[in-house]
């Protein structure tokens, strides 16, 4: 048997170990079915629907006859995913409606946000899903370190910018697509930016706790209406989510075969955020985390209220909304 076999043996052995480790799938994930005109004459924006969790998400409320706006960055590929989606989704389907949102940029989101309230008679659930994983060190148009920039500043303003449609659309509904992996993280308010120190990991952790915690202020500030938020955390989905991380060119053969095994598929991912767009079991609750389509222990960090309504008021003030 020659070395290069042995190596490649062993090497593979420890990757598939490391990522039983790391990413146990624990019981297989159950997918929901709801009648076919649950979503009938409802109105749903998912950003980053052309891809990933978004994609499956937005093709299975086409399924349920939603109305669904695809709030991409990348208009020609939303294009693309919308025809296949409207091909799979057979002839008792909803609309598909594709916008240009670029999350990095508070101008586009403003454009958006202006198009939607002008075009748009109600919108009935806001699914803030896009987001930017680990990518070297660059700023957003406004200059924001990018992860927080996308992950939770766009969102944060475009959320704001459509609170009175939603409300006056109520009973309606915003979700949060956050990840486990705000455990890693806290707010360095003293940084936001990252300029003194950049470690990729980090940054994503503090925006996925930025999520969450953004998810607990908004539930406080939207108590006495009938519009609801609730935050999920999907698990480790094969997506692209992950295309900036680097991988040995002879490990990703392994990484691939692994994530077949242990990770959710996008259809998989998207049956939480699912749920809390659809479900009647979730309507009138806010203010919650789920996982798998149960709510949700978070960490203290994550429950934090002072924290919260000061990473509110900050961000206000970053994204123009406050002086």
């Amino acid at each position: 048997m020659s070395t290069a076999v042995i190596i490649a043996a062993v090497v593979g052995g420890g990757v598939l170990l490391l990522m039983r480790r790391l990413f146990p799938r624990g019981k297989a994930v159950k997918l929901l079915q709801y009648p076919t005109d649950t979503m009938r004459g409802k109105t749903v924006i998912v950003t980053g629907a052309n891809s990933g969790i978004g994609k499956a998400l937005a093709g299975e409320l086409l399924k349920l006859r939603a109305r669904v706006i695809m709030a991409c960055r990348d208009l020609r590929s939303a294009e693309d995913v919308a025809q296949d989606l409207k091909s799979r989704a057979g002839p008792e389907q909803g609309e598909v409606v594709i916008k240009h949102l670029d999350l990095a940029s508070l101008q586009s989101v403003r454009n958006f946000c202006e198009e939607i309230n002008k075009e748009e008679p109600k919108i009935d659930v806001l699914v803030n899903n896009a987001g930017i994983y680990q990518c070297p060190y660059t700023k957003t148009e406004d200059g924001f370190e990018m992860q927080f920039g996308v992950n939770h500043l766009g969102h944060f303003l475009l959320t704001h910018l459509l609170l009175d449609l939603l409300k006056a659309s109520s009973p309606s509904r915003i979700v949060v697509v956050s990840s486990k992996l705000y455990k890693y993280g806290h707010i360095n308010f003293d940084d936001l930016n990252s300029e003194g120190n950049y470690n990729k990991a980090f940054c994503y952790s503090q925006s996925k706790l930025a999520n969450l915690l953004f998810t607990l202020e908004l539930a406080h500030q939207l108590e006495g209406t009938a519009v609801t938020v609730n935050a999920l955390t999907p698990g480790m989905v094969r997506t692209r989510l992950g295309r900036h991380v680097q991988i040995p060119l002879l490990a990703k053969p392994l990484f691939h075969l692994a994530s077949l095994v242990f990770l959710k598929s996008p259809l998989e991912g998207a049956q939480t955020p699912l749920y809390l767009a659809c479900s009647p079991e979730v309507e009138g609750v806010s203010g919650k985390c789920f996982a798998n389509c149960e709510e949700e222990e978070l960490m203290a960090k994550a429950t934090d209220k002072q924290v919260a309504k000061k990473l509110w008021d900050i961000s206000r003030r970053m994204v123009g909304l406050a002086e």
